[in-house]
């Protein structure tokens, strides 16, 4: 009976092993794995320290957004015309279509989109 038992709790433990082992070793198929989708959003954007009252130490492009202003990098103020223009971002509350993310305060933008009013 002894015996019996010992090859039982033995394979019980071999077979238990073996499912750890494979479940440890499966790795994700890259294919399968979804990426995050970016997604477009409209913002108010226009110089930080003209438009927006923020602090800073020269006329630099940021975005609103829910009522907080954030610079932006990856795109200034002059990549979209003359920012001391009439509609101008350092004259003008401009709305853009953008695609990126805040990262330690800032807005890193993937992609900026004027909007024509």
């Amino acid at each position: 009976m002894t015996t019996t038992r010992s090859i039982v709790q033995l394979a019980c433990s071999l077979g238990l092993g073996t499912l750890v082992l494979a479940g440890c070793s499966r790795q994700e198929d890259p294919a399968a794995v979804v990426a995050p989708v970016a997604q477009t959003r409209t913002v108010e954007a226009a110089c930080g320290e003209c438009q927006f009252d923020m602090e800073g130490d020269s006329c630099d492009l940021a975005v609103r957004i829910d009522g907080v202003g954030y610079f932006v990098d990856g795109t200034g103020l002059d990549d979209h015309g003359d920012a001391h223009a009439a509609d101008g971002f350092c004259n003008a509350i401009r709305q853009a279509k953008v695609v990126g993310e805040v990262i330690d305060g800032r807005f890193v933008v993937e992609s900026f989109e004027l909007v024509q009013n």
